[in-house]
């Protein structure tokens, strides 16, 4: 994925019901989640031209897909045991923390004022800007021209808070990571199932964490290889700028295999499903989805302990902004909204 490939979608305004009633049901004690009930989340990968759809302020899209056979540990099919093989990869790279150097203040309420200066600062009236990268299921995705997913109900949840629409814009992901596309006005926010490290905060403003990641190995389905371990000699795929091809460069020295780098998660599903590596390394939930979609041909063998979590960025000193997503957030939770979102596109319910 080359920087030309930047398109601009707007969701409008419209509030999804059912994302409430879900909610609503799961604070009743009805559960929304149950894990592999997802009826199948694959949309084309392919970002087409500029659209403008709807529902842009509460639960997006009508696909109830989510990562369709993740357990109700998010598991992802992965061998019973997680493995912690070589320690986490969030200690390699120092203990990433909200609460550090460009770590948001805490959730909760939020008033008014702080909520109005944060859409007085958004780059483009009545839009809040968000910078992703496509795909990355399900977290977000192009399904039908509309992009979807997990991070970008939460957008849109925040959205409504500031009471505009939401406009998200496919970029590639080094720019995203290092802050450029926050520093430079390209976006408010960066939401792409990014995981919050000490280097990343040194550039951007996060929010509170919203999702726990542990990253799996995927293999061909014919392959005896249970472990890292087993991969010896072996190529090993992993995504550019990515916690993962981090922690596969951590420790390719130590279990003896060859690490290539893709520049996008469709490029590096390509390689495990072409054959063109032996197995591939990403967070749990985005490799769930393609063992689903492809059980005939790779298996999760690995679930291995990173200790990640994700959270959105912003541009350094946009307080206002980031206690309003916080506030968001930590509505989110308590109203049973975020809940019903996780339950829909992870398959199921958030760990507590």
């Amino acid at each position: 994925m080359t920087d030309s490939t930047t398109n601009i979608r707007l969701r409008g305004r419209t509030m999804r019901a059912g994302l409430l009633a879900a909610g609503a049901a799961l604070l009743l004690g009805v559960s929304a989640c149950g894990s592999d009930s997802g009826t199948g989340s694959a949309g084309t990968d392919t970002a087409p031209a500029e659209t403008t759809t709807g529902g842009g302020a509460g639960a997006s899209g009508t696909n109830a897909g989510g990562a369709a056979g993740a357990s109700a540990a998010g598991s992802g099919g992965a061998a019973a045991g997680a493995s912690a093989a070589g320690g986490s990869a969030a200690a390699a790279s120092g203990g990433a923390s909200a609460a550090g150097s460009g770590g948001a203040a805490a959730g909760g309420t939020v008033d008014q004022a702080t909520v109005d200066a944060a859409k007085q600062a958004l780059i483009a009236p009545d839009k809040l800007t968000v910078c992703t990268t496509l795909p990355f299921e399900p977290f977000e995705s192009d399904v039908n021209g509309e992009v979807v997913g997990f991070d970008i109900d939460l957008m849109d949840m925040v959205s409504k808070k500031l009471g505009v629409q939401t406009a998200v814009i496919d970029t590639p992901f080094e720019g995203i990571k290092s802050g450029e596309a926050t520093a430079s006005g390209k976006c408010d926010i960066a939401a792409a199932g990014m995981t919050i490290t000490p280097e990343r905060q040194k550039a951007m403003l996060f929010s509170e964490p919203y999702f726990d990641a542990n990253f799996s190995l995927v293999v061909p389905s014919d392959s005896t290889a249970k472990t890292l371990a087993d991969l010896k000699g072996k190529k090993l795929g992993g995504q550019a700028s990515t916690t993962g091809l981090d922690y596969l460069n951590a420790h390719k020295d130590e279990f003896g295999y060859e690490v290539v780098e893709y520049t996008g998660f469709d490029l590096q599903s390509q390689a495990i499903l072409t054959g063109q590596v032996d197995g591939v390394v990403n967070d749990v939930p985005v490799l769930a989805k393609l063992v689903k979609d492809n059980g005939s041909t790779v298996k999760a063998v690995e679930e291995i302990k990173s200790g990640d979590q994700y959270g959105f960025g912003m541009k350094l000193g946009n307080e206002a902004l980031a206690k309003t997503v916080n506030a968001t957030l930590a509505t989110s939770k308590s109203d049973g909204s975020y809940d019903a979102s996780y339950a829909k596109w992870i398959g199921a319910a958030p760990p507590k």
